[in-house]
């Protein structure tokens, strides 16, 4: 789980195009945010010669905060680039 964490956040969102971090709004009432990829051959594990079909998902990380405030300070100690603007 770690290592998925830390190839999304160091990898794979940054490589996005015109990525300017993860909005708050992205995060609910509980903490927990909720992130759509749009190809999943953003990932490199996702090999290019073997896929039939691209397809988009979502990927939703559960925290143990309590509340949106909470959640937020996790998620950016964790080393989520999140963006000030809701």
């Amino acid at each position: 789980m770690f290592d998925f964490l830390e190839r999304l956040i160091n990898i794979n969102l940054p490589r996005s195009r015109d990525f300017k971090g993860l909005s708050e709004k992205s995060i609910d009432k509980n903490g927990n945010i909720t992130i759509g990829i749009r190809e999943q051959i953003a990932f490199p594990e996702a090999s290019t010669e073997k896929l039939k079909n691209i397809f988009g998902f979502e990927i939703t990380i559960k925290t143990s905060a309590g509340n949106k405030k909470e959640g937020i300070e996790l998620l950016r100690r964790l080393g989520f680039p999140l963006s000030n603007k809701e």
